[in-house]
Parts: C-alpha cells; structure tokens; sequence
C-alpha cells in the first residue's frame, strides 16, 4: 500500500459492526474504472461483471488484464484502504463489491470472523513465507508482502543508524524522528501492533507499547498524516528519521537522487512486522461471480498475474516481496529483511480502534 492507505481506522472501526448480508455485489458501484469483456470466455457461458474495491496501484491494470484473458468484466473501485472499508460497512445490507484487495490482514479477520468472506484455495503454490500469511480457514488470499515498518533517515543529515526501537529514545534522536497517523495511514496500525507484539505480546503488549510510544513522544515524535507526508517531512528536514511502510520508503531511495544535503538510505529495525497484500470474496455474491472470482485470485497469483501486479508502479506498490512460487521480487527491491515477525490478525485486528482511538488521544 502506498500513501493512498489512509484512514483505516474509520473503516475498520465500521467493518467492525459489519453484519450478513444476503444481497449480490454487481453492478451499482459508484466510481469505476470499467473494462469490458471480449474474450472467449464471455462467449462460452453466463458472464457477470465483478466489482474490485482495490487500493493497489496496480488494481486497474489487473483488471483489464483479467479481463482480456477471460472476457469477465471488472469494475475496479479505486480509493483509499480507510474509505473502502468504511463502504464495505456502509453497504452492509446491499453490498456493492464481488471482491476487497488492500493490504493488511487484521480488517480481513474482522469480516471473516463475521462470516463476511467466502473461503478459497487458490490453484497456486505458496513459498514458506507466504504459507505462514494463509488463514487456517482460507477466507482470504494473500497476493505478496511488505512490512513495516522500514526506517528510511536522511543520510546526508546524520550518521547516526539506529540498531533497535530503544534507540529511538535516545537524545540523539530528540526530535528527529516521524511515523504516519494510524487514524489515516492503513499500514501505521500494523506497525503500531508490531511494535506492541514484540514488546509485550498477545498478554502485555498494548501497556507496554503504549508505554514505549509514550516515550517516543517525549523525545520530540512528530506525527503527519501518511507515507507521502512523512516523507516530505524528511525531504524538508523536519526530520531524520521515517517510520513508513517499505514500498513507500524503497520507492523513495529509487525515485530520489542523492544530494549532498538528502540521500535517502533505509535500514530495518527488529522486529518488522509483515504487510501482505490481500483479497477477499464476498460470501453474498451469487454463484456465477464467485466462481468468476475466483479466476481472478488465481490469475492474480499467477506468473502473468505477477507481472501485471509488478510493472504497474515500480517506484511504489510494485515494490513487493512474492509470496507464491514461481514468482520473483523486482531487482530494485532488496531481500526481505531476514528479521521479521507475522501478526496474529484474528487477536490484533479486534484491537485496532482501541489503539487507534488512544493514540489519537495522547500521541498525536
């Protein structure tokens, strides 16, 4: 996700109070980018369109592929992670969408654990990373992976490189450091549930990471809106030191060309937490479109879905590490950070607006 994730909170809060609906997503969604159906497929038999709400950059470039292979219609519904959920959940008795594609599992959990989502397994073979992002119950499908958080800082403006979270309550960072705002960021609730699972786990690690963030305000955290906020926050010098996503901060090292006052460099701290790509089924839709869904999942897990997935924005969302076999990252990405850790989306997904809301009320 890139810094169009914002205002998950909202979204999820409101997922939260989602309930069954029996109504078929189709044809009604109210922005679109259409393409439509030529291929043999479409001739063969009963063809319905289906409707993506995505907030990947490659999103509408998948389905007019998907389209093209298939003949199956996709209405792709482009916007933000926090404004999506908040229409998955404002649509709750006539849902509008066949599918949900964003990053981040824990508001998937949330819809799963209300009989939301449809279980699939998709035809495509996982790597041992993106056998640990599955459900048990297959209600969603991981498509790739990021993580946060990636610690981008200034070169240029410092030679000083953290090692560890403890670091960054040191006076040498006094007032240089900045992360997004969970309230409109939808991969800064992650980052901030990573950081509470490492520090005090499932039992303390709400107090402990409250507690940690508490400190980091002390010592000068500054708080803006998203991705593209913090890091102009760093390209201005209001700060060193970023708390983002890694596509976002890869995607800046890329674009960027070094100056002797801001050279971009990166450095992950343990643990970083990962950050996949997800889609889910809706349980509602009739017989026709899932079957037609699940096409999709398959052709997005697939070499060619892969590609499209990876040529749409190189200098951002493209910015994945792959998790089914046969697929490989793009040159420009280095290695997954051997460090990482997986949330547990059905325990932390459930937290989110508590954490959220508290933030909001002493950290910001």
């Amino acid at each position: 996700m890139n810094a169009r994730s914002c205002i998950a909170v909202l979204g999820v809060i409101a997922v939260s109070s989602i309930a069954l609906a029996g109504c078929s997503a189709a044809t009604n969604a109210t922005t679109s980018n259409a393409t439509t159906g030529t291929g043999a497929s479409a001739a063969a038999g009963k063809v319905e369109p289906l409707v993506l709400y995505a907030a990947e950059a490659y999103d509408v470039n998948m389905g007019k592929a998907f389209t093209a292979k298939t003949g199956i219609p996709v209405k792709v519904v482009d916007d933000s992670t926090g404004p999506l959920l908040t229409k998955v959940a404002a649509e709750k008795n006539n849902p509008q969408w066949s599918m949900l594609w964003v990053d981040g599992d824990t508001a998937f959990a949330s819809l799963d654990k209300q009989k939301e989502l449809l279980d699939y397994t998709p035809s495509a073979t996982y790597t041992s990373v993106g056998k640990t992002l599955v459900p048990s119950d297959h209600s969603y499908v991981p498509t790739g992976t990021t993580a946060v958080a990636a610690l981008i800082y200034n070169s240029a403006a410092t030679t000083k490189v953290p090692t560890s979270y403890s670091d960054l309550l040191t006076s040498a960072y006094s007032g240089k450091v900045g992360m997004n705002d969970p309230s409109q960021s939808g991969p800064t609730y992650p980052l901030i549930a990573g950081l509470m699972n490492q520090m005090g786990g499932q039992s303390k690690g709400v107090a402990a990471g409250e507690a940690y963030l508490t400190k980091l305000k002390s010592n000068g955290l500054k708080v803006y809106p998203t991705n593209g906020d913090t890091l102009h926050a760093l390209e201005t010098k209001q700060i060193d030191y970023g708390l983002i996503q890694s596509s976002a901060a890869v995607g800046e090292t890329l674009k960027v060309k070094a100056t002797g006052t801001y050279a971009p460099k990166i450095v992950y701290l343990p643990k970083t937490t990962l950050l996949p790509g997800v889609i889910g089924i809706d349980k509602a839709i009739d017989a026709t479109q899932q079957a037609e869904a699940k096409k999709f999942v398959d052709y997005a897990l697939s070499p060619a879905g892969q590609q499209v997935m990876q040529k749409a924005d190189t200098a951002g969302d493209s910015l994945f590490w792959p998790v089914v076999q046969g697929s490989t990252k793009l040159a420009a990405l280095p290695a997954l950070p051997t460090t990482y850790q997986q949330l547990d989306p059905y325990f932390w997904g459930p937290l989110q607006s508590q954490v959220v809301t508290w933030f909001d009320s002493n950290i910001k």
